[in-house]
């Protein structure tokens, strides 16, 4: 698409691309000067040897690669202008050069920028700063750079150290995309226990890659180099690292010393009066419960924030996706299940059906891959929604590709919950169901690309649920579903 027409004449008639929401995290600190001595995006040699040794070509260290994904029509220009998601331009990005990646095979576009307006977008952004906004600091300046509230140890470990060192103190909330906003309340509600003069500036960084892909050690580098640019002398961290920007300190492990009730460093307290700080998992068990975090554990500003951001299961979005061949029964199940949980009440329902999908919300679509790839992905969305705001999304297409599903799956645990179920009734069983003659004509060759016939169905390996209609009633599958949302927690037990 062309760029937008309130840019001057020389850019109007230049493409437009929006960066996915890692590249346009790393386009708003590129732009802020905190990603010096980057300039722009990394060509294909750069990339290469960051990933091999953390360093660009020219030797500087540097953590991550930081790149530009861009459809291969995009390859042939040579300017850019790229955008936000609602489409105001940013920038205008100079191709120096367009390279193929050779592990995923996606094309990338290199090359310096030239910016056009800061980004506007995300909450708290006016408690953003560019580094040459700050007035610098006389003497040390201790960052904090976290994705994750601060508790009463991480508090008090923040001010012994802040005081040995005689620093001043940078708290940067580093944002993800999604739930930031609580985050950021989370660290202002504790900011009077924070040293006086403690700033709080948060900065787009999410982390790269999935779970299993991350790379801490890079991540806590990468932070390092944040952390420098705004003009901090040393990084609290977990764990020490060598070659950092700046020196990671790594406080002494505290405890809660249950003898006096207050958290002190783990030395002056006697063995038998250490009590156990909570665990990740038994934090998510008290929210997911809807039971209070105790107060010795963390401040009430920060509970109630986490209380937030992770409501209990039973009040909790959730969407129930179901998948399997025509005439599996799907639908059949999902519209029993939605009208089960009329019944019970206390939850708002959304029933998605394949077909009533396909004629209100893609209509006009065709049944090739990438139209019924668009159509999942358009009930992804929409389901997502419906989660994010405390409703149950009962979703039922065939959705045949993994990739796609995986993709919904995604999408909607960024907004609450998602349970995958798939409806497993054989093919032979399906065919003899059919009341819409597809399977014949699919057979027949009158119906290209159809699931199970011409195309396949990629059975789930990841679903929470298989049901097989043709060992059961509608009624009984409806109860297998039921049972797994009550056993989860998402439905109370009647």
């Amino acid at each position: 698409m062309t760029a937008e027409a309130g840019l001057p004449d020389t850019l109007r008639d230049l493409p437009g691309w929006a960066p996915d929401a890692v590249e346009l995290a790393d386009l708003e600190l590129l732009l802020a000067g905190v990603y010096r001595p980057l300039t722009g995006f990394l060509g294909s040699f750069d990339a290469a040897m960051v990933i091999a040794g953390g360093r660009l070509a020219d030797g500087t260290p540097w953590p991550v690669p930081v790149t530009l994904a861009v459809p291969e029509e995009l390859t042939a220009h040579e300017r850019i202008v790229l955008q936000d998601p609602e489409g105001v331009p940013l920038a205008v990005l100079e191709v120096a050069e367009a390279w193929q990646d050779p592990t995923s095979q996606g094309w990338r576009l290199a090359g310096p920028l030239e910016a056009l307006r800061s980004p506007a977008h995300g909450p708290f952004h006016s408690l953003r700063r560019r580094p040459d906004e700050l007035d610098p600091v006389d003497g040390p300046l201790l960052a904090v750079a976290t994705r994750e509230p601060l508790h009463r140890r991480q508090l008090g470990q923040i001010r012994q150290v802040a005081e040995r060192l005689g620093a001043q103190v940078l708290v940067l909330p580093l944002l993800s995309g999604e739930h930031d906003e609580w985050l950021v309340r989370a660290l202002l509600g504790v900011r009077k226990e924070l040293p006086d003069g403690t700033r709080i500036i948060p900065v787009p960084l999410p982390l790269r890659g999935d779970a299993a892909g991350h790379d801490a050690d890079r991540d806590l580098l990468l932070r390092a180099h944040v952390a420098a640019a705004y003009g901090a002398t040393h990084l609290l961290a977990e764990q020490e690292m060598e070659g950092t920007a700046i020196p990671v300190v790594v406080p002494e492990p505290w405890a809660y010393d249950a003898d006096v009730e207050v958290w002190r460093p783990v030395a002056r307290i006697e063995p038998d009066h250490v009590q156990a700080e909570l665990t990740a998992e038994r934090l998510g068990e008290l929210l997911d419960a809807g039971e209070p975090v105790p107060d010795w554990y963390t401040p009430p500003a920060v509970a109630a924030e986490l209380a937030r951001a992770r409501p209990p299961k039973h009040s909790r979005g959730v969407t129930v996706f179901f998948t399997g061949l025509s005439g599996s029964g799907k639908s059949t199940v999902a519209r029993g299940l939605a009208d089960a949980l009329v019944e019970r009440g206390g939850r708002t329902v959304t029933l998605l059906d394949g077909d009533v999908v396909r004629r209100m919300l893609s209509a006009g679509l065709t049944f090739s891959k990438a139209d019924r790839d668009l159509n999942i992905r358009r009930i992804g969305f929409v389901a997502a929604e419906i989660t994010r705001h405390g409703g149950v999304a009962i979703c039922a297409p065939i959705a045949p590709y993994a990739a796609t599903r995986a993709q919904v799956r995604r999408m909607v645990s960024a907004a609450g919950d998602f349970i995958l179920v798939h409806v497993s009734t054989p093919l032979e069983e399906c065919e003899r169901r059919d009341r819409k003659g597809l399977y014949a004509k699919a057979r027949a060759g009158l119906i290209p690309e159809f699931t199970g016939i011409s195309d396949p169905y990629e059975v789930p390996d990841d679903a929470d649920l298989t049901l097989d209609t043709s060992a059961m009633t509608p009624d009984e599958a409806v109860g297998r579903v039921l049972e797994l949302l009550v056993a989860g927690g998402w439905l109370r037990t009647e």
